[in-house]
């Protein structure tokens, strides 16, 4: 049996440079049961399978797996869910993901979420004095148990950040762009952000004094795949 994936990049520059690969799937061409088994063999940071809302309706839900787990909640998942619902010419209100309820909202090219800080991973939050320094970081000798998210500030009045993130307990040695950890950092700074991950991602962050986090990001599609699920072991 062969399904279609789309993959997106989330997160990328205003030229359309680099961002986070994401697996698209509609959750209906899929058992629960091979969800984890998709999402192993893409190897994607996350897939995530997306029940489409009924006809007229503005809520959709989805879950979310990495290589080896699925999340409650995480950030590039849920905004490239939500651009994909709205390329579909069927744009949602609201995401139902384990964690909870996350509000989307579009402008323009962004897409955007917002979710509470408690719903993303505890992540070891390492403040590092460079760009140099940051970048000579090796995922290697950083614990492989937990999350790890390293930054620096590129211009700290205008809000403007530079980071790098280690998830390998996940399956993900490196992330290019870490929504659910821009989530964390705009509540642990309590303001909005710039975050430039990875090789050049951009993530746009509003904080709320209430508790809820906005991430915004624009999206671009890299085309549809065929996967064949019978031969995956």
């Amino acid at each position: 049996m062969a399904i279609d994936v789309t993959v997106l990049r989330v997160f990328t520059d205003s030229e359309g440079k680099y961002g986070n690969p994401l697996g698209v799937v509609d959750n209906s061409t899929v058992e629960p049961a091979d969800r984890q088994r998709i999402a192993t063999e893409l190897g994607y940071s996350e897939t995530v399978f997306v029940d489409l809302p009924a006809p007229g309706g503005s809520s959709a839900s989805a879950h979310i797996f990495t290589p080896v787990a699925e999340m409650p909640f995480a950030g590039h998942p849920t905004v490239g869910a939500s651009w994909w619902l709205r390329d579909l010419g069927r744009p949602v209100n609201t995401l139902q993901v384990p964690a909870g309820i996350v509000q989307v909202g579009y402008a323009g090219d962004l897409a955007a979420v917002s979710a509470r800080s408690e719903w993303a991973p505890e992540f070891v939050i390492h403040d590092v004095l460079s760009t140099d320094e940051l970048f000579r970081a090796d995922p290697d000798d950083y614990d492989d148990d937990v999350e790890h998210y390293l930054w620096t500030w590129l211009d700290q009045d205008g809000g403007v950040l530079r980071s790098r993130m280690f998830a390998t307990h996940l399956g993900v040695p490196e992330d290019e762009a870490t929504g659910s950890a821009a989530v964390r950092m705009t509540d642990h700074l309590s303001r909005d952000l710039t975050i430039i991950q990875g090789k050049g991602s951009v993530i746009e962050t509003q904080w709320n004094a209430e508790g809820w986090v906005r991430v915004a990001g624009r999206v671009v599609n890299d085309g549809t795949t065929t996967l064949d699920i019978s031969q995956l072991n």
